[in-house]
Order: C-alpha cells, then structure tokens, then sequence
C-alpha cells in the first residue's frame, strides 16, 4: 500500500516583467508566518537589486523566455518536495509552462499573462501595450513605463501618489521582444511559440487562475479566456475573479485577502491531487 505523501511545505513565487522578486516583499513574511518555506526565484542575470538593473538594462533586452523556464525548473526541480507555485503576471504565464511541465503540487497564476492561443485582447489591454509596441525597435531592447504609464496599466486603482511610490520601488523595464514575440505575434506565426501549452494534458497539478475586475493590462476576461482553454484536460482548472482589484493586486490594500484565497485553494487541491495520485501509484 502507497502511504499519503505530506502536503506541500514550500511556497515558490514567480514574478512578473516590469518588476523583481522585491515585488513579493509583502507575501514571504506572511506566507513564512503561516510555517511555509518561501522561494522567489528571479530570472537569470536578475539576481541583482531593482536599481542595478535600471542600470544594466542589458541583461533585461537579451534574456529569452525558454532560457527562463529552465531556470526556473531547474530550481523547482532540485526541491526535496513538489511545491505550490504561484505566479503574477508573466510570471502567471511561466507558471502554466512550468506546470505544463509536470512541475509543483498546486499552481495558481494570478493576473497572468496568456499562453499560447488566447485571442482575447480588451481596449485596456492594447492601451497597455501601446507604449512598448509603438515602435519596433523596442523588439531589441529593455522597456519601461513612465511613471504615468505606470499608473494607467499596473496601479490604477491606487492615487497617483501611491502609484508613483509603487512604480519608484519596484519598477524596472522588461525584455521588449517577450511583449512583442508573446503578446503581439505568438496567435499568428505558424507552429508551436515558445507560450504554447498542451491544454489538454491530464497529468498536471491542479491550476487555480485569480484575475482581478479592474485590471488592465491582464483584464479578467483574459485569465477566463486562458482557463477555458483547459477545459479539456482531465486536472483541475478553476478561476476566481476579486472585483475592483487592479494588476498591482498582490500589493495593493487588500492583499491579504488574495494571498488567503490563493493559498488555501493550492493547499487544499494539492492534497486532493496527492491522494489521486497516490491511489494510481
């Protein structure tokens, strides 16, 4: 007989473009106080500060999106455990690749960027990218907002006052060619982008998506979109939308009541998961 394997002890978090592991400054402590392990991987080359990397842009512009994924695999991959991953933003879109892997016990992809295939594209969400798509010769480099960009796509729930603070502490740019190779050209090239999941693949963890009502640039009806996808898999997909919540939703006032909600559904699904596929052990 093939006993239980013990539930999850180790939380990873995945951040997003335009921001560093800082942005999960508020989660650690208060994932780590409920007796989880916290892990926030960055990217490779970005293990140096939020202002170094305002600095060096350049390792920002160079970095590919497949390079990442095994990044972070690796480092998911050398844990004693399968852990609960969760990802904002593009870090919701490496979540689904990393799952998609056979990786994590539970995943939830919040406010995420989509994968391959997802065709829904709101006004906010083209006004959001206006500013790195506008000229092509961001394809080659590292892209930022201004702080009043800032404010519309990623805070526009906040005051411009708390945006402004927000975009100081946190704010870096992003690879400019995995906007426009992922959010402009991966629904049009032929064959299989780098994006691209098999949305039908059973043997995964369970995949919670979490959107929030007034975000912009990652709209709920894009985290719906995604998690129809799924639809076909034999896993577990749900979606849960907090109405009035912006992308900056894991640090906006209120946050806790994301990180409860995003815990406790990877918690109690992982042990669900764990049991089935003790059973088929």
């Amino acid at each position: 007989m093939t006993s239980e394997p013990a539930s999850p002890d180790t939380i990873v978090l995945i951040h997003g473009l335009w921001m560093t592991p800082r942005s999960w400054e508020l989660w650690v402590p208060y994932y780590e106080a409920k007796g989880f392990r916290v892990i926030t991987p960055t990217y490779p080359g970005f293990e140096i500060e939020v202002e170094a990397l305002r600095e060096n842009p350049e390792i920002i512009a160079d970095l590919t999106v497949p390079e990442t994924v095994d990044h972070l695999a690796a480092v998911i991959g050398a844990l004693e455990t399968p852990p609960i991953l969760m990802g904002h933003s593009f870090g919701g879109t490496l979540t689904q690749l990393l799952t998609a892997r056979g990786l994590g016990a539970a995943s939830v992809a919040i406010n995420s960027a989509p994968t391959e295939g997802v065709r829904v594209t709101p006004p906010s969400q083209i006004r959001s990218f206006f500013p790195i798509l506008n000229n092509p010769a961001n394809y080659h480099r590292a892209v930022g907002y201004t702080a009043e960009q800032f404010h519309y796509v990623f805070a526009n729930t906040l005051s411009r006052e708390d945006s402004d603070a927000v975009y100081e502490r946190y704010h870096i740019p992003a690879p400019g060619n995995w906007v426009w190779a992922y959010g402009l050209i991966a629904n049009f090239k032929p064959g299989k982008q780098e994006t691209w999941v098999d949305y039908a693949f059973d043997d995964r963890a369970p995949l919670l998506f979490i959107a929030g009502g007034a975000d912009h640039i990652m709209p709920a009806s894009v985290n719906k979109s995604n998690a129809d996808h799924y639809r076909k898999s034999a896993a577990l997909t749900q979606f849960h939308e907090f109405p009035g919540r912006s992308h900056w939703t894991c640090g906006e006032p209120g946050w806790e009541a994301v990180a409860d909600y995003a815990l406790d559904w990877a918690v109690t699904h992982a042990s669900t998961a764990h049991i089935r596929r003790a059973e088929l052990a």
